[in-house]
C-alpha cells in the first residue's frame, strides 16, 4: 500500500479530529461523529468503498468520465465552501453609509468567525453562500429549509464583543419581514401604521416609492436567526453596561442593576463619527470637488432650491473646514424631528437623548417595573422564548449588546430596535480585501488589504 496515502489519512484524520473536538467542546456527545473517522482513512488507504468508480471510465466511456469529473469537483468546493463559509470567514459587503468613514459603501470584508467562536448553523440545510434568498435564476425563494432546527451552540473563541469592536450579526428585528419591503423593519412600520392610526405609507427604495397598508402586515417572512439579513455596526455597549446618550455623546457605566454608582464615563470620540448638518451659505455653491475633499458621498448630497442650505453629514474634522470657509454663515447640527426609538412608544427618548438603559448579561435577575417591562419584554417574547410579568424578577439566559453606527445620523441601530442577542453575532471584521467606489465607478486600491478600524 503506497505509504503517501497514509501520510495523506494521517494528515486530513488530525484535521478532522481537532475539528469535532472543538464542535463538541462542552458538549461531549457530539463526540460521535468520530464514527466518520473510519471512513476517512478508507478513502487514503485501504478503499473498501469505491469512491472514484467512474475512473475506470476514462477510455471507454469519456461523456461519462467527464461528467462525473465535473461533479467530483463542484461537490467538493460546495461542501470545502460550506464549512469554511460557516466556522472560519465569511465574506461581507457594506451596503450602507452607518460606519462611514471607519468602513465605506462597496467594501468587502473577511469576517473572522472563530475570533467569537464560530456559531454552529441553526438551519443547516441551506445553499452555500446565499443567506436567505435564492437568485431568481435558481427559482428564488428561500434559500434553506427550516427543519433539521438545531439549538444555539457557540464553539470556543478566544474573545468576546468589546466596546469599540465593529461587528457583524443578524439584524434582531429581522425575525419578521414585509414581503414587499424590509426598511424599516416590520415593527416599525406596524407600530406607524397601527399606533399613529395611518392607513398607508410611502417607503422609499431603490425600485421607487412603495405604498404599504394594513393589509401587508400579514404578507411577511419569518427567518430564523441564522437566517436573518447581516448587519455590522460598531458595540457601544457590553452585558452589565448602563448607557445613555446625551446631545449624542455616549456615555456608559459597568454596573449591576441595582449598584447606586453615579459614576458615567464619556466613551472616547472615534476617529470618524458623523453627525448630519445644516450648513448655511451666503448662496455661494459648494461644488462636487469640493465636497469631494470633504469626503461627502453623492448619496449625502442635499440642498435646496435655492442653493443656500445643504444637509449632510459631516466628520469634526469636515465641519471646522466648513467653518472657516467665508462663505458659510452658519453650520447647525440636524434635530431629531420623529422621535421614535426604543421602545416603540416612549416619547421621552430620542435619537440624539437616550436613556439610561440597562444592558442584560446571563444570569442577570432583575425586577420587571411598569418602566421597564417595554424594554425587557421582546427579549422574553422574541429571543429567549419565556414568560415577563410585572412585578416578578426575570431572568436573563443570554448577554446582550448595544449596537451603533459611526455616521450617527444615518445608521438603523441599537436606537431603533433594541438589544443584539449574543446568538446574532456573526463575526469580526478583519480587512479590506476589495472596495468598489460606486459613485465614480472605480476600485479603491488604497483600501485593499487596510485593516477594519477598531
Amino acid at each position: 500500500m503506497p505509504r503517501g496515502g497514509w501520510i495523506r489519512a494521517g494528515v486530513w484524520g488530525a484535521l478532522y479530529v481537532a475539528f469535532v473536538i472543538w464542535v463538541a467542546w462542552g458538549d461531549w456527545k457530539s463526540l460521535g461523529w468520530l464514527v466518520l473517522l473510519p471512513l476517512i482513512v478508507d478513502a487514503f488507504t485501504t478503499k473498501y468503498i469505491n469512491y472514484s468508480w467512474w475512473r475506470k471510465y476514462k477510455n471507454t466511456k469519456p461523456a461519462l468520465y467527464t461528467l462525473c469529473s465535473w461533479i467530483d469537483a463542484i461537490v467538493f468546493a460546495l461542501v470545502a465552501v460550506y464549512f469554511i463559509n460557516l466556522y472560519i470567514f465569511q465574506n461581507y459587503q457594506i451596503p450602507s453609509s452607518s460606519l462611514e468613514k471607519s468602513l465605506l459603501v462597496g467594501d468587502f470584508l473577511y469576517v473572522d468567525k472563530m475570533a467569537y467562536g464560530a456559531r454552529v448553523p441553526m438551519t443547516p440545510l441551506s445553499m452555500p453562500l446565499m443567506q436567505h434568498t435564492a437568485p431568481k435564476w435558481l427559482g428564488g425563494g428561500k434559500s434553506y429549509i427550516d427543519k433539521p432546527h438545531w439549538a444555539y451552540k457557540r464553539l470556543k473563541g478566544w474573545t468576546s464583543p468589546k466596546k469599540g469592536d465593529i461587528v457583524v450579526f443578524n439584524f434582531p428585528a429581522g425575525d419578521t419581514v414585509l414581503a414587499k419591503v424590509e426598511s424599516p423593519d416590520y415593527y416599525t412600520v406596524r407600530y406607524k401604521l397601527e399606533q399613529q392610526g395611518m392607513m398607508e405609507m410611502s417607503i422609499p427604495t431603490d425600485r421607487g416609492l412603495v405604498q404599504i397598508t394594513k393589509k401587508d402586515l400579514k404578507d411577511v417572512k419569518v427567518r430564523p436567526v441564522d437566517r436573518r439579513e447581516n448587519y455590522v455596526k460598531r458595540c457601544v455597549g457590553e452585558p452589565g453596561d448602563s448607557l445613555k446618550i446625551t446631545d449624542n455623546v455616549i456615555f456608559t457605566k459597568s454596573t449591576e442593576p441595582r449598584t447606586q454608582n453615579t459614576d458615567w464615563i464619556q466613551e472616547p470620540e472615534r476617529e470618524g463619527v458623523q453627525l448630519n448638518y445644516l450648513v448655511y451659505t451666503d448662496g455661494h455653491i459648494l461644488t462636487a470637488k469640493y465636497m469631494d475633499k470633504l469626503g461627502i458621498s453623492m448619496a449625502d448630497r442635499i440642498q435646496n432650491r435655492k442653493g443656500d442650505v445643504y444637509h449632510f453629514p459631516l466628520t469634526k474634522e469636515a465641519k471646522e473646514t466648513l467653518e472657516k470657509n467665508p462663505h458659510v454663515i452658519a453650520v447647525e447640527v440636524e434635530q431629531d424631528l420623529e422621535g421614535e426609538v426604543y421602545p416603540l412608544g416612549h416619547n421621552e427618548w430620542t435619537r440624539d437623548n437616550y436613556g439610561p438603559i440597562y444592558i442584560p448579561k446571563k444570569g442577570d435577575k432583575i425586577l420587571i417595573t411598569e418602566e421597564n417591562y417595554r424594554i425587557y419584554k421582546r427579549i422574553a417574547d422574541a429571543y429567549e422564548f419565556k414568560s415577563m410579568k410585572i412585578g416578578e424578577e426575570y431572568a436573563f439566559e443570554m448577554d446582550y449588546y448595544w449596537m451603533m453606527g459611526d455616521n450617527r445620523h444615518n445608521s438603523a441601530d441599537s436606537r431603533y430596535w433594541g438589544f443584539v442577542p449574543e446568538d446574532h453575532i456573526v463575526g469580526r471584521p478583519v480587512f479590506v480585501w476589495l472596495s468598489i467606489d460606486k459613485d465614480h465607478h472605480k476600485i479603491r486600491w488604497n483600501r485593499i488589504g487596510k485593516r477594519a478600524k477598531q
